[in-house]
């Protein structure tokens, strides 16, 4: 966790500070509107169905062309207010990714979501809104309770749920090749 030393004297963070502030040991760390948010570490089952998910789609992708990054990476929406989002899986075209600062400046081509707890549904509405505000075309979010996948698409500069499912396959607009068994996503 960060020293509380490091955090800057307002309540707010502007982009440059942030830059110069140490790398969160423990759990995630996204910003919004200036704000730093900690969130603990996944539980058991969330981190399951990442690296399920994680596992499915880099057998599928060629590695050379797309990477694919679960809660590793800060995905920079915009720098004034500074808001930063960490995706539990973030699939990216390295020939368009754009990195600086050492974090990403550019949408991924999926985005996937696990909602703890926590996570209310007006929080996923504001992260669904940084998605689309920076063209993210695709969002999956994971349901571990009602085992079900919401697909949001990016219409018009929005995203909109597209459909919720609870079995069959999932097959990113972007990459139709992959195919992900919904059953296969959940832990025993």
């Amino acid at each position: 966790m960060r020293p509380m030393a490091s955090l800057p004297s307002s309540k707010t963070v502007t982009y440059e500070e942030w830059l110069q502030m140490p790398e969160v040991d423990d759990g995630i760390e996204e910003v919004v509107n200036g704000e730093i948010q900690l969130m603990p570490p996944a539980k058991m089952k969330h981190a399951w169905i990442v690296k399920r998910l994680e596992k499915a789609l880099e057998r599928q992708l060629d590695d050379t062309l797309v990477a694919v990054f679960a809660a590793q990476i800060g995905l920079v929406i915009r720098k004034k207010p500074l808001t930063s989002r960490v995706p539990d899986i973030g699939v990216f075209v390295l020939a368009s990714m754009v990195e600086k600062d050492g974090y990403i400046h550019s949408a991924p081509q999926l985005a996937v979501e696990v909602p703890s707890p926590a996570n209310t549904r007006r929080r996923m509405e504001q992260k669904l809104g940084d998605y689309g505000s920076i063209g993210v075309p695709e969002v999956w979010i994971v349901s571990p309770n009602d085992r079900t996948v919401e697909v949001w698409l990016l219409e018009d500069g929005y995203l909109r749920r597209s459909q919720i499912l609870a079995e069959g396959l999932l097959q990113p607009k972007l990459f139709p090749h992959v195919k992900v068994e919904i059953a296969q996503i959940w832990p025993d």
